[in-house]
């Protein structure tokens, strides 16, 4: 998980569009849930965390981080949370899970 913690995440354009501030893990099936982005606060303070489906981000070698098919703007308006929240209960507080794979419109991959 340290490795991928400040890895840089591009577009398909090739732009960076943020970082990945903390993954969510399952912690039944040990699956990786979420990588939380983050777009960069004053030290954190107030900072909201995109959660993005793990199935969503492609590992990029020439780039040395994750590329997304999505554009910032769509990030941005997707649901935000605390990070205490994303992590608490695997990411199921509050319907978090469903709300960010219904949002990105992806097949809920737990049980």
């Amino acid at each position: 998980a340290s490795k991928v913690k400040g890895t840089a995440v591009y577009n398909d354009a090739g732009d960076k569009i943020g970082t990945v501030e903390d993954i969510v893990l399952d912690k039944q099936s040990n699956q990786i849930l979420f990588a939380a982005l983050g777009f960069g606060g004053l030290l954190g303070i107030g900072e909201k965390y995109y959660p993005v489906p793990w199935s969503m981000l492609d590992y990029n070698e020439d780039k040395g981080g994750y590329v997304v098919p999505l554009d910032k703007d769509r990030i941005e308006n997707a649901p935000a949370y605390d990070l205490k929240d994303l992590t608490k209960h695997d990411g199921s507080l509050g319907t978090i899970r469903e709300q960010t794979y219904s949002y990105y419109q992806v097949n809920r991959d737990w049980n």
